[in-house]
């Protein structure tokens, strides 16, 4: 299907440093085919200063990453002084070669979280040099939410809430964030039986004999009911309002 699309409309593969047209925002592209972005973002608050936190970065053995999110695109949107990152499923050590020595991006808005929030990505060379005020975590019950991702977020100087799109099994009582910021959890039936006798997460199969808990029952493994999502509006001042279409809460962080 996708082949017959390209096929009809043709086909753009995009650089880092390219610019997408989008009306009355600013859409610049810094990782497309395993290339990054050298040439910090004029006029983005931060970009081209050396990134500290790439002082302590250690390389993964990435060696069972699928190579296709190597290739991730990866685009910085600017409405007014407002700023948000969204780099897919871009990997843990290709962020070292966006973010060090010096960071071209500078500081955002809003982290979409990379990869969901699994231990793929996310790494504190990215996060703690982009030094978001919110991160908006796209995941699902069993995919994201991993304790490194989760502790990386919570120690990134000036980072104010955390939003989830799913309850995370992996992240347990303690660190997933407030009900308020989570759009879609579990029933109480569900919840207690996933705390109690957790089932592995994505990337922790359990090996056969391994004496780990079983899986969920078939038709639980993941989140059932109604689906809610996290809203984002944005004001050309910097201001944004961030929504729970879950229950209603908001909340407003005031431009700085």
């Amino acid at each position: 299907m996708y082949a017959e699309m390209a096929a009809k409309t043709g086909h753009t593969v995009v650089k880092p440093g390219d610019k997408i047209p989008f009306a009355g925002t600013d859409v610049v592209v810094v990782t497309s085919a395993g290339q990054t972005l050298k040439t910090p973002i004029k006029g983005a608050p931060g970009a081209g200063r050396p990134n500290p936190a790439c002082a302590d970065f250690k390389p993964r053995d990435e060696s069972r990453v699928d190579p296709d999110n190597h290739a991730s695109i990866g685009i910085v949107i600017s409405y007014g002084k407002f700023r948000t990152i969204n780099l897919g499923d871009f990997t843990y050590n290709r962020e070292q070669q966006l973010m060090c020595p010096n960071n071209p991006i500078g500081t955002v808005d809003v982290y979409m979280t990379s990869h969901h929030g699994i231990d793929q990505s996310g790494s504190p060379a990215l996060v703690h040099g982009l030094r978001p005020r919110v991160a908006i975590m796209t995941n699902s019950t069993r995919k994201g939410g991993a304790i490194p991702t989760m502790m990386t977020l919570y120690t990134s100087q000036g980072l104010e809430d955390v939003w989830q799109l799913h309850w995370a099994y992996a992240a347990g009582l303690e660190l997933n964030a407030p009900s308020l910021f989570i759009a879609n959890v579990e029933d109480a039936e569900t919840m207690a039986r996933v705390l109690l006798n957790p089932p592995p997460t994505f990337g922790q199969e359990p090996a056969r004999g391994s004496g780990a808990p079983p899986p969920p029952a078939a038709g639980r493994a993941g989140h059932s009911g109604p689906a809610f999502l996290i809203k984002v509006s944005a004001q050309v001042d910097g201001s944004f309002t961030v929504t729970n279409t879950r229950n209603n809460f908001s909340k407003t962080y005031a431009a700085k």
